[in-house]
């Protein structure tokens, strides 16, 4: 094969060097006819400033693909396996994409509906490297987005483990590295003990034996253990940019290369003992942070502790089940306004599907009989029955819910300081080195390699930059073994920030455990109280649970037309005849009384039957949580209810809270607005059936959850009900996160600047600066999870 000679242009797609016989385009160079033919397609949808946010961002097009290597998604059955939603125009599939690497990929990628017609959106998970993308399955085919997504440079990894639907094999890679670092290492240094402590002379003999020996171990080091680091520096100078591994690459080049030139000239034994541990202890701090960095993943999965259960129907007997318990096989019993967490087939019940939350669409979907229900979907019409065919992905239902929060809230404020400090910290430090080099070249040249492979060692922002990702991931932690769990991170700082909080009564502050029932008005035959129950056993609001469990039940009663207006009422048909249940503004009750307890009124085909009396049964930790939130809250009160108990919550709550009765879901959120207009940041406290707006709305919306697949979307976290007392706390824990954070920056950077002292001074050895490199990182670990441990032990969680 002949040379191919080269120009020294590099192409404006890919940055590979453009051969003599160059493809260009309007004056642009171009490596291959598939770069060139990439850069047209961006450049025609007028896309570029991918080209614009990095410079030659895209990938190689010199390799081609095979023309039917994505051919296997023409199978309806593999299409089945991959996909996460589907309904009659949309479809919903992740693709894991491993050539992701920088921000001008984010670009492209999330404008992927540009460059092909039928993409409805695509989201980019730049940590997981992975793209969630809805398509028209109408206008464009799965296989067709493969190969649009190839041809641009970001092919898809499908593997069997995708269609098994089996979690991919942790990459051992960096283990065997560490390895044979950690095996090389181990025996230059026993080679150099006889260097160390003096050879005798009639042992002269055996030194350039051993010094060869050890050339010879730390060559796999360095052509093999150390390569994440080269790669990782090489993107980053591909890029035009200098990473944190830069200076670590250029630390192993000095270091190995005076220890070659000392080795064959004869004039010392060098410094592979340093250089192998340099990478050895670098790889085994690498080994360990991602370790932490998996446990402390945002895209958490909730199968130990998630706090949702679901009915499971078995041998007609109703079972509650928590999630990772559920199987395929299982039969699951949905009620009104539940959320389907597994994909199956509808058995029974007629549904009509809500995917808002899936597709942000609020739509319901009338689903028949022997149709496949997807997770994520809210049931809006009576019970159904659900027969379980994939098992529940709890991590897709976490992804959902924090795809529900970037639909309303704003991305972090914090990152542009992490950025700043993390693009500028390796120009600052080989700044310093250079300095320092130039200042020993003219005072004592023999230590300019010392001072300046321990600079580029020592000095590193890794615990500046993930001091809080490990105060918040532990806090996340302790909260969520207290049955407290938030959506992310920024829950944290909006659960700090809130200055005023925002109480719903029924299900939050009082409980329908023991809530005692009666009855008033026309008098009921056994029969009609056993339709009532069914009509009532088709929701899960507090009021009708406690009406079912008082209720005689006839399970072989069917309700059809069933419907539900939340904070209003239910309805339904039951053996021909129509059935109400809700409040007096819902049954259009003309003489509502403002007497007893919580009533529930009931129609019977439009005429007045009379009331279900509820007395509030309040939770017995309610007073003293209440005393202990409005020494440094201002507090309000919203309820659906009449004002009957006005006088007894007054006493309850301070004197300049906010009482306000007979709140339908829009006042509720309308408080909430009314609030933040006026510069408070607002928490709210509900059950999160009719103040899911109020929730959504608020700076922190906290869900509180008792016996029941209470799961809402628009909560920003869920409270286990036996857990309210402990509020308090929990906001003290949150309001301490800011105040860890602080003190890990602090320590962090006593940490460099102590390191970068001794390091051009030229007396730390870079043997040592490799160990405290990671044991920095490590140290901050310890530090913020010691001190957020002993903030939860002085507040006993």
């Amino acid at each position: 094969m002949l040379p191919t000679n080269h120009t020294g242009l590099q192409c404006a797609h890919c940055g590979e060097e453009c051969p003599d016989e160059g493809i260009s385009l309007a004056g642009v160079h171009f490596c291959c006819a598939g770069c060139r033919s990439v850069y047209q397609l961006i450049n025609q949808q007028g896309l570029c400033d991918y080209y614009a946010l990095n410079r030659q961002p895209g990938a190689s097009q010199q390799i081609p693909v095979r023309k039917d290597k994505f051919a296997f998604l023409d199978d309806s059955r593999i299409i089945q396996k991959l996909i996460s939603f589907q309904n009659n125009e949309q479809t919903r599939v992740t693709f894991y994409l491993p050539h992701i690497h920088c921000s001008s990929c984010l670009y492209l990628l999330e404008h992927l509906h540009k460059l092909q017609p039928g993409v409805l959106a695509a989201r980019v998970n730049f940590t997981r490297k992975e793209i969630q993308i809805d398509i028209n399955h109408q206008v464009v085919s799965l296989r067709r987005i493969a190969e649009l997504l190839t041809q641009i440079g970001y092919e898809p990894y499908i593997s069997l483990a995708d269609l098994n639907g089996a979690r991919p094999p942790q990459d051992k890679k960096y283990i065997k590295q560490l390895g044979v670092a950690g095996f090389s290492f181990a025996n230059i240094m026993l080679l150099s003990f006889p260097e160390y402590f003096g050879l005798a002379a009639s042992e002269q003999h055996l030194q350039g034996i051993f010094r060869m020996l050890n050339l010879v171990l730390a060559l796999p080091v360095v052509l093999y253990s150390a390569i994440p680091f080269y790669e990782s520096a090489w993107k980053s100078l591909r890029h035009r940019f200098l990473n944190i591994d830069a200076p670590i690459v250029l630390a192993i080049f000095i270091t190995f290369g005076r220890s070659l030139y000392e080795v064959l000239s004869g004039t010392g034994g060098g410094y592979f003992d340093s250089m192998t541990g340099i990478v050895f202890f670098m790889l085994a701090g690498k080994v360990l942070q991602d370790k932490t960095y998996r446990q402390l993943s945002f895209e958490r999965d909730y199968t130990s502790y998630f706090p949702i259960s679901v009915t499971v129907v078995a041998d007609d007997r109703e079972m509650a089940v928590a999630l990772p318990v559920v199987k395929p096989g299982d039969t699951l019993r949905i009620h009104s306004e539940e959320l389907i967490p597994a994909d199956g087939i509808l058995t029974r019940g007629n549904a009509l599907i809500d995917y808002s939350f899936v597709t942000g669409e609020s739509m319901a979907i009338p689903k028949d009989m022997g149709e496949i229900v997807y997770a994520g979907g809210r049931q809006k019409g009576g019970t159904i029955e659900v027969l379980v065919t994939r098992e529940v992905a709890q991590s897709y239902l976490t992804r959902l819910w924090n795809q529900d929060a970037l639909r309303r809230k704003q991305p972090k404020e914090q990152s542009s300081f992490v950025h700043l400090i993390s693009r500028y910290f390796t120009y600052v430090l080989f700044g310093l080195a250079a300095i320092a080099a130039l200042y020993w070249w003219i005072n004592d040249p023999s230590r300019i390699a010392n001072a300046v492979t321990a600079m580029l060692i020592v000095a590193c922002p890794c615990a500046l930059l993930l001091s809080g990702t490990f105060t918040q991931g532990n806090i996340l932690r302790i909260l969520g073994r207290n049955q407290f769990y938030l959506r992310d991170a920024q829950v944290i700082e909006d659960i700090a920030k809130a200055d005023h909080i925002v109480f719903d009564k029924t299900g939050t502050l009082t409980t329908v455990q023991d809530m005692n029932v009666g009855y008033e008005g026309e008098r009921l035959s056994n029969d009609q109280l056993k339709m009532i129950a069914a009509v009532a056993a088709q929701t899960n609001h507090p009021l009708t649970r406690a009406l079912c469990s008082w209720l005689p039940h006839d399970p072989s009663l069917q309700v059809e037309a069933f419907r539900e207006i939340p904070g209003e009422g239910v309805a339904g048909i039951v053996n021909d005849t129509l059935i109400q249940l809700g409040s007096a503004f819902y049954a259009k009750n003309v003489h509502p009384s403002n007497t007893g307890g919580s009533r529930v009124y009931i129609n019977w085909n439009y005429a007045s039957k009379g009331c279900f009396v509820f007395t509030s049964h309040y939770r017995d930790e309610v007073p003293e949580l209440v005393k202990k939130l409005r020494k440094h809250y201002r507090l309000s009160l919203v309820s659906g209810d009449n004002n009957r108990e006005e006088k007894n919550l007054r006493r309850l709550f301070a004197h300049n809270s906010t009482l306000l009765f007979n709140q339908r879901p829009e006042d509720k959120l309308r408080h909430v607005e009314q609030l933040q207009k006026m510069g408070k940041r607002v928490m709210v406290i509900g059950d999160g059936l009719n103040d899911a707006g109020a929730l959504r709305q608020a700076d922190a919306g906290i869900a509180l959850t008792e016996d029941t697949n209470n799961f809402t979307p628009a909560s920003d976290a869920i409270l286990e009900a036996a857990q309210l007392s402990k509020l308090p706390k929990f906001i003290r824990l949150c309001k301490a996160n800011r105040y860890i954070i602080m003190a890990s920056f602090f320590l962090s950077i006593v940490y460099n600047v102590i390191g970068l002292y001794f390091a051009v001074q030229g007396t730390l050895s870079p043997l040592i600066a490799a160990i405290l490199m990671p044991a920095s990182s490590l140290s901050i670990l310890l530090v913020t999870f010691g001190s957020s441990r002993l903030v939860a032990n002085q507040l006993d969680l």
